[in-house]
């Protein structure tokens, strides 16, 4: 089984609108409301892709219920703590140029105490799971550490973990070695506190991050599909050229198809190629973590794996 952990759900709300019109009154043409958080999105397109997965996080209040809600319509299993305050809403504006403005609320505050009965409980998870991803931010109340705690239990059992956060969560988390990264070149240059501007120089920075420990660092090219660094080689996924509808949630999708290729024993060639066609299927539809299984296929078979180092 895969389990994906939130620690900061959401709705997420996307407005479709005509043209964007800062200061003025705008009627929204379209609302959807979806299950969010970077790891419910995992957790959609685990499902999606056949395999068995369990949502684990932290909700609260009446958006934390109708989070629920939404998972058990369309039939996620969630193991959730509970805490005192409100889940949060984000809100995602699609005007009509194609461009997309996000507005992501910071979260309730979480005690000390609901944040040790989450790490209590996470125990019993890592026993039923195979592989587990750790994705997005943590509301107040949660210190920088708290994924770099969990990566270490779940090493102690044996369990493959893939990491997808950022700034302080990040560089904690990498001391505990997971098994995959996926962070962005912004993201490494920062870890590094080096300069990356050109394609090389990103290569040998991603080299350099996977040599403090990870197994994998998987870095996201947009349109231009991801790089796969290994300890042995460097491989570049690039699917064919598309024309997205909604990249929101493409990076999600991605770390939930390397999860289902972990969890299936998948080589790490096959993992990658079967990740830049589910991150791009994602493009092609206006729900953030889904896509279409024809669309996935077809794109399969146009992806092009080339080790390049």
């Amino acid at each position: 089984m895969i389990t994906t952990v939130t620690l900061n759900v959401a709705i997420d709300k996307a407005y479709v609108i005509g043209e964007f019109k800062q200061g003025e009154v705008m009627r929204v043409q379209k609302c959807t409301n979806t299950a969010g958080g970077k790891g419910l999105n995992v957790a959609k397109v685990v499902k999606l892709c056949g395999e068995e997965v369990l949502a684990s996080g932290l909700v609260g209040g009446h958006t934390g219920a109708y989070v629920e809600q939404l998972l058990k319509e369309q039939q996620v299993k969630n193991e959730f703590v509970h805490i005192a305050g409100e889940s949060r809403c984000c809100i995602n504006i699609l005007a009509e140029d194609g461009s997309s403005t996000e507005f992501l609320e910071p979260g309730a505050v979480v005690s000390e105490e609901e944040v040790a009965r989450f790490l209590e409980e996470f125990e019993g998870i890592i026993d039923k799971s195979d592989v587990i991803t750790i994705s997005g931010s943590v509301p107040k109340g949660v210190e920088p550490t708290i994924y770099a705690s969990m990566i270490e239990k779940i090493k102690a059992k044996g369990r493959q973990v893939i990491l997808d956060t950022s700034g302080a969560l990040l560089e904690e988390g990498i001391k505990a070695r997971p098994t995959m990264i996926k962070p962005n070149s912004d993201e490494i240059a920062a870890l590094l506190n080096v300069n990356i501007s050109n394609h090389q120089e990103l290569i040998e920075s991603g080299k350099k991050l996977q040599a403090m420990g990870m197994e994998y660092v998987v870095i996201s090219l947009g349109g231009d599909g991801a790089l796969v660094i290994t300890e042995e080689a460097v491989y570049h996924g690039q699917p064919p050229k598309i024309t997205p509808v909604n990249t929101v949630g493409c990076g999600d999708s991605m770390v939930a198809a390397f999860a289902v290729g972990m969890a299936r024993k998948y080589s790490i060639e096959e993992c990658l190629k079967y990740a830049v066609s589910v991150s791009a299927a994602n493009a092609l539809t206006m729900a953030t973590g889904s896509f279409r299984e024809e669309d996935q296929k077809k794109l399969y078979e146009q992806v092009t794996i080339e080790k390049i180092a």
